[in-house]
């Protein structure tokens, strides 16, 4: 999942538990839709894009410098991930509201396009709650 700066999600994916973080993370960038702005076109990536441990690799770091997306991503073994924990709460917080819909506690569905879909149903719920405030 990544998420904007305060937590609404903006794009979503799912895949087996076998299935590493870093192999995950090129489809949800290239699942970003376009963001609207007030002024000049649509942005279609974001600005800066943070991540844990579980995304060093030097591929990575390549394919995000190359579609200019600046990335702050904690190296393994030289620093600590805890400088990221300023900007990780809004994921976290994010899961665990996803982690409130009892659909998505637990995995009923055996095909993973009905999972994605409540995925997407609770994602679009948690915008819509943000913007009723």
């Amino acid at each position: 999942m990544i998420t904007e700066r305060t937590g609404l999600p903006l794009s979503v994916g799912i895949s087996g538990a076998n299935l590493h973080d870093s192999q995950a993370l090129e489809p949800l960038v290239r699942g970003i839709p376009p963001i609207r702005s007030r002024r000049g076109p649509r942005r279609r990536r974001p600005a800066k894009l943070h991540g844990d441990k579980g995304y060093d690799y030097d591929h990575l770091r390549r394919w995000l410098r190359s579609r200019g997306i600046r990335h702050r991503i904690a190296r393994k073994g030289i620093e600590s991930s805890e400088r990221l924990g300023r900007h990780r709460w809004t994921i976290e917080r994010t899961m665990a509201w996803l982690a409130g819909c009892r659909r998505l506690h637990r995995r009923y569905e055996r095909k993973a396009e009905h999972f994605l879909a409540f995925t997407s149903i609770a994602c679009t719920l948690i915008c819509y709650r943000r913007l009723a405030k």
